[in-house]
């Protein structure tokens, strides 16, 4: 679900958060993508930034979908990593672009991205999250959150050319590099550097029957943090034998909270 927070509604301002689930292939080859985006905060494109940015992913997974499904069902985590940070960085490059094309500052016409693979196949119990931005991973098991969202501390190198991941050694042993901390001059011949970009965050997580599993943007995320009287309301209301109907979990993650009223989107699985 995704909803626009009490202050654009105040203000008739559109809602700044995108989501998109699309189903890619058939039987247990299929792959399922929940993908949620929140445009920059008070920029006038930021719902068409969003909006852009699920739909270039949406296009890039969907055309990846094969070895997608054959790393996730293998447990490669390493070339899933290194293949959904090039696929993301790829799709984020098509949304600056974008803005080129129409004339606007790209940090004005940008999105975090947020992102949920799920494999068809039944005996697949391995979820894969990938992204950039703010926002929130939450897993529900025996009654207690658990805060999973990988830390920027944690993320480490960028994405390699290929899809797979680069061999850790070489034919010579392991690899070494070494940084004297000197700094380079930028050269006169080549173009200044990038402003530098959000990092790219990626978790996979092994479900459990009876875990739910919670992405959602920062506008339900930081209120779930912040409020534990919100993480124990939900708690109970999603540790029940059945999950909730559409207008139940509807009802339950618009729940108010006093200091928080940005756009809400969330994304829940319910292990059987």
């Amino acid at each position: 679900m995704s909803v626009r927070g009490d202050s654009a509604r105040y203000r008739g301002e559109p809602r700044r958060d995108s989501l998109l689930t699309a189903r890619f292939g058939t039987g247990e080859q299929a792959l399922l993508l929940v993908a949620m985006a929140t445009g920059a905060r008070a920029t006038p494109g930021a719902h068409r930034a969003a909006a852009e940015a699920c739909h270039w992913i949406g296009r890039a997974v969907g055309r990846s979908q094969a070895r997608l499904v054959e790393d996730i069902r293998a447990g490669r985590r390493g070339d899933l990593k290194s293949g959904l940070h090039r696929l993301t960085d790829r799709s984020l490059g098509k949304l600056r672009a974008s803005a080129a094309e129409q004339g606007v500052d790209p940090e004005e016409y940008a999105a975090g991205l947020r992102c949920l693979l799920l494999s068809a196949d039944p005996e697949c119990r391995t979820r894969v999250f990938f992204g950039v931005g703010p926002g929130g991973l939450f897993r529900l098991r025996d009654g207690e959150w658990q805060d999973i969202e990988p830390q920027v501390t944690e993320i480490k190198g960028e994405p390699v050319v290929g899809f797979g991941s680069p061999p850790s050694e070489t034919p010579d042993g392991d690899r070494l590099t070494m940084d004297l901390g000197i700094p380079t001059p930028p050269s006169p011949y080549e173009p200044a550097p990038e402003p530098p970009r959000e990092p790219f965050r990626f978790r996979t997580s092994v479900a459990h029957p009876g875990d739910t599993l919670l992405m959602c943007s920062a506008g339900l995320a930081d209120p779930l943090r912040g409020e534990p009287e919100l993480g124990e309301y939900l708690a109970e209301r999603w540790s029940r034998p059945e999950p909730p109907g559409l207008a139940a979990f509807l009802a339950d993650s618009q729940v108010r909270v006093k200091g928080y009223a940005d756009d809400r989107t969330a994304a829940a699985v319910w292990e059987a």
